[in-house]
């Protein structure tokens, strides 16, 4: 018998443009993360991390939900949903205000965030997250946790994300489509962070790279908190197409050569490793040395971490990452891709996988689910808290009853 998704259960859905990753976790006595169920799809309905095919997407959400379901012997009926794409933006601001009653309660902190978010943003984005850095009171600064602290005037420094507002309303939809409730929709480098950073890295510093399909996804911490993020259009796919036209031999079949036998390093490929290339049409298969296989990958893996490289800079934070770069994601998996990348960036570079869960081992040890396991630990938070804590480097949200947040929801998709 199926059981019902209640507050014991938690679903991730990661929407990429590569795939659909659906995991569904329970919530054990101890308050901790036990993954049941995973459901995963390829998707054609993604072009860089945004939707351009409802049919499509629906599609493939269906059935890695339906796969989830049956391996977890429930049924679920809300989630929580990760968008990415190239329309993310992001800023930092800060917002002022008189504390009332000589000590900050959370009204204050409510207040002072929705000062802190009064920027001026195109009127086709809305704010997807309002992240808390720190706050200061009167001069006192560097105050992480302000709740109940004496003062006059209370100032917060935030991270402001937006996104385009049909980019989001397009994932809703796709999942409205699927008979599910969107709980909250989260920044994919955010939920990837919550998967795979330690919280010595956020505190010392931190570059968190996400390479997924579509887009490569930046985020940034220092001192405990979000300080900057980014979306860069190269990605896994142009990987794929770079063998493809390389080697003369169908996508399907270079996205395969890819995930056997691609290294991002060549001199990592030894020279006389033959791997079979299939032709186009009825032609036989060619053979082929992986590294000269390696040397089609080497330019672009070197090009993506060399803009990644020019968007640390411009952020001003390269001096401020002593923790070095952490790679997830399933592109970042490929053989050499953390050797070329220490040789770019000069600094320590890890792949980072999902930690802190229980549950199905591959899910644990593979970057390609740590958008999926982040999505889960961000409900699982904002379950156990009824809402996300100012301070915490996560949004301010008010505990709303779930009947309420559906029909607003239900009333938003009729518009």
């Amino acid at each position: 018998m199926a059981l019902e998704n209640n507050h014991n259960m938690i679903v991730g859905l990661d929407i990429g443009t590569s795939k659909v990753v659906a995991l569904i976790a329970e919530v054990t006595p101890e308050g901790e993360l036990n993954i049941v169920g995973i459901g995963t799809h390829p998707t054609r309905g993604l072009k860089k991390g945004v939707v351009v095919n409802i049919e499509s997407t629906v599609q493939s959400l269906q059935h890695a939900i339906e796969e989830a379901q049956k391996m977890a012997a429930c049924h679920v009926h809300s989630v929580f949903v990760g968008i990415a794409g190239n329309h993310i933006r992001s800023q930092n601001s800060d917002g002022i205000v008189a504390i009332r009653e000589r000590e900050v309660s959370r009204a204050d902190l409510e207040r002072v965030l929705d000062a802190a978010q009064a920027v001026a943003i195109p009127a086709d984005q809305k704010v997807l997250h309002t992240l808390a850095q720190d706050y200061v009171i009167d001069n006192q600064e560097g105050i992480r946790e302000p709740l109940g602290m004496s003062g006059v005037r209370l100032e917060a420094r935030v991270h402001v994300v937006t996104c385009a507002i049909n980019a989001s309303q397009n994932i809703e939809k796709c999942v409205s489509r699927c008979d599910l409730v969107v709980e909250d929709v989260i920044l994919e480098q955010l939920a990837s962070a919550d998967a795979v950073l330690t919280e010595d890295e956020k505190e010392l510093g931190v570059c968190l790279v996400d390479i997924g399909g579509g887009t490569s996804d930046i985020a940034i911490f220092t001192e405990g908190a979000i300080r900057h993020t980014a979306v860069i259009p190269i990605a896994g796919d142009q990987v794929t197409n770079d063998i493809a036209m390389a080697l003369r031999t169908p996508t399907q079949y270079a996205e395969q050569i890819k995930i056997r036998y691609a290294c991002a390093l060549a001199k990592l490929a030894g020279p006389g490793e033959m791997i079979k290339v299939p032709s186009v049409g009825d032609r036989p298969p060619r053979e082929l040395s992986r590294q000269a296989l390696a040397e089609v990958v080497e330019p672009r893996y070197e090009e993506l971490f060399n803009l990644i490289l020019a968007e640390l800079r411009r952020s001003g934070y390269e001096d401020m990452i002593p923790a070095g770069i952490v790679l997830t994601g399933g592109t970042s998996k490929m053989e050499g891709a953390v050797e070329l990348a220490e040789e770019i960036f000069h600094m320590p570079v890890r792949l980072g996988a999902p930690q802190g869960i229980k549950g199905i081992g591959d899910v644990i040890r593979n970057p390609v689910y740590s958008t999926a396991v982040g999505l889960l630990i961000y409900g699982l938070r904002k379950q156990t808290q009824g809402a996300i804590v100012a301070g915490t480097g996560h949004d301010q949200t008010d505990a709303k009853p779930a009947m309420y947040l559906r029909v607003k929801r239900w009333l938003q998709n009729q518009l």
